[in-house]
């Protein structure tokens, strides 16, 4: 007993001096703590060249937030999902939150999805830039329902990635370029086209505090001229909002979205439909976050939720400084991608 007396002292001397120090951090760096160790494990980090000072806890790095959710045709039980994940990841001191294509809703049918499309003046993004304004964060609405100015005449809507602003104000407006029209005999079949109008054009990188964010949606991630464009541009970030099928989704997500982040040694990130939308349509869900080496530092798990990552800029502008790939492009062989201000006509 006196042994064991003495053991039990031993043990609980350092962990009441730890615990008394955890509980002197100052209140804001203990909402970091959790959201870190949530998101990131050993396993993930080690495939990543070594940054110095990784964990030291005085180094706090922007930290963004990535949604997964299973939207439905009820718009309503949509907007409550998003808020309460937004809430929850603002209370983690997160500045930017990424929510998936559809976000605001997936219809049943053609019809449905068309009625339910709002304009971008409409009640739903007002609610949203309520939401930015409450919780001071920028928010990434991955994409839109959106009927845009010509829908009188072509009863054709936009699919329409914003970016808000903490004051609420819609700071940029991607409407997707690429459209999904596949048919895989007996496992997908899906042509966007019959009821979307392609963008016109490629948006610039916008500043946030995270980095500089170019914009694109789901389909969008098979074409890397667009990302290599957004690069040449500033980009540091990339984000392909998604909602991808199982059978595309267990084939090629992860591989498309480390290929973009190696190729332009940029954070990818990509929020992500999961589960049974209705009752023809099922996500593959696995948001994530893709760091500048291609290392997958983020992944939410099964079910709607949130995963978490820091932005480490300085490692991105060191993995580009030791590897200059942009540097050793032969723009004299193939030309050189690039955002055009004036698209080319068809």
């Amino acid at each position: 007993p006196a042994a064991c007396s003495m053991l039990r002292a031993l043990i609980q001397t350092p962990l009441c001096l730890l615990h008394r120090a955890f509980c002197q951090v100052p209140r804001r760096q203990l909402r970091r703590i959790p959201s870190r160790t949530a998101s990131c494990s050993p396993a993930l980090l080690s495939c990543a060249p070594w940054q110095s000072g990784i964990m030291a806890a005085t180094a706090l790095k922007p930290l963004i937030a990535v949604c997964q959710l299973t939207s439905t045709p009820d718009k309503e039980q949509n907007f409550a999902s998003c808020s309460r994940l937004i809430r929850e990841a603002a209370q983690r001191g997160t500045c930017v939150i990424f929510l998936p294509e559809a976000f605001d809703f997936i219809g049943s049918n053609t019809q449905e999805t068309l009625t339910l499309a709002e304009s971008l003046e409409g009640a739903q993004i007002q609610r949203y830039a309520g939401l930015a304004r409450e919780c001071g964060v920028w928010l990434s609405l991955g994409g839109f329902h959106e009927r845009g100015e010509d829908w009188a005449s072509t009863r054709r809507i936009y699919n329409c990635h914003l970016l808000l602003d903490p004051t609420g104000h819609v700071v940029a407006t991607y409407r997707k370029t690429h459209l999904c029209d596949v048919e895989l005999e007996g496992r997908v079949s899906m042509k966007e086209s019959n009821f979307t109008t392609p963008g016109p054009e490629i948006v610039p990188p916008i500043s946030t505090p995270a980095g500089k964010v170019g914009l694109a949606i789901c389909y969008d991630l098979r074409f890397p001229e667009i990302s290599l464009a957004l690069t040449q541009e500033g980009a540091e970030i990339l984000t392909y909002p998604s909602a991808f099928t199982v059978t595309t989704g267990s084939a090629h997500w992860e591989v498309l979205l480390r290929a973009r982040a190696i190729e332009t040694q940029c954070y990818v990130v990509a929020a992500a439909q999961t589960g049974k939308n209705h009752e023809r349509r099922t996500s593959y869900g696995h948001a994530m976050v893709v760091d500048p080496w291609g290392c997958v530092i983020a992944q939410c798990q099964e079910g709607p939720g949130l995963c978490y990552a820091e932005i480490d800029l300085d490692y991105l502008r060191r993995i580009r400084r030791e590897m200059p790939v942009c540097t050793h492009r032969r723009a004299d062989l193939y030309g050189k991608v690039t955002v055009l201000k004036k698209p080319l006509p068809p």
